[in-house]
């Protein structure tokens, strides 16, 4: 893993939020999710990782986005190691008092971090997720994989943990206190950080607490 130079732009005062964002041949979305971010009305940085793209998404990070906004961090994985093995980095890395992935595609609306966020004004509230579902049992373009794969998750994670009762297991927008997801032991290194995670946060006995969030499958 090799750190950019951009690591000198780390705020001294801790950030509310770290924005992870893991990267991997993105350019045709990069700089839109980007400004959304950027447009969020909440103390923030985003910390990317590109993870081994070869399609230009880095060159446009270390180019045009490094440097160009003090709250923004970058890391560079030297190969391409999995979505796990990124937000795992991100995790080593956040210095903010919560932890939020982001996707790099335009699926999910972060406008609606601030809403997530106002959850953990309760001291006791450790996770957060926004689901996809509370709005809608089929969110709409959703693929049909897609929905089945989750709700089988979701499903077996309630059926093994009843307490647990979510609605949404494999949504993209899980946010942590940081302090709490750093002392999580994790493996996963692929897409199955989702179910590992989430198994993990629960058998600590932590709970859940669900939001209802914007969500915009892509149809291509």
């Amino acid at each position: 893993m090799e750190q950019s130079g951009s690591e000198h732009t780390q705020q001294a005062k801790k950030p509310l939020l770290t924005v992870a964002v893991p990267v991997y041949n993105e350019l045709a979305t990069l700089q839109e999710i980007h400004q959304r971010i950027l447009n969020v009305p909440i103390d923030i940085e985003i910390l990317y990782v590109d993870d081994g793209s070869t399609d230009g998404s880095r060159e446009l990070l270390m180019k045009q986005i490094s440097g160009s906004d003090p709250r923004v961090r970058i890391v560079l994985h030297d190969v391409n190691q999995g979505k796990g093995a990124a937000i795992m980095t991100a995790i080593e890395h956040a210095t903010g008092e919560l932890f939020i992935v982001q996707d790099a595609d335009l699926e999910y609306e972060p406008l609606d971090y601030v809403r997530l966020v106002d959850v953990f004004t309760k001291p006791d509230v450790q996770v957060v997720y926004g689901s996809r579902f509370l709005r809608a049992s089929h969110p709409e373009n959703m693929k049909l994989t897609n929905w089945l794969a989750n709700r089988i998750l979701t499903i077996t994670t309630n059926v093994l943990i009843p307490s647990a009762r979510i609605t949404d297991e494999a949504t993209c927008y899980k946010v942590f206190r940081t302090a709490m997801l750093k002392q999580v032991p994790l493996h996963a290194r692929r897409f199955d950080f989702c179910p590992e995670i989430t198994m993990k946060v629960l058998r600590r006995g932590h709970r859940i607490h669900e939001l209802p969030i914007a969500y915009s499958a892509r149809t291509e």
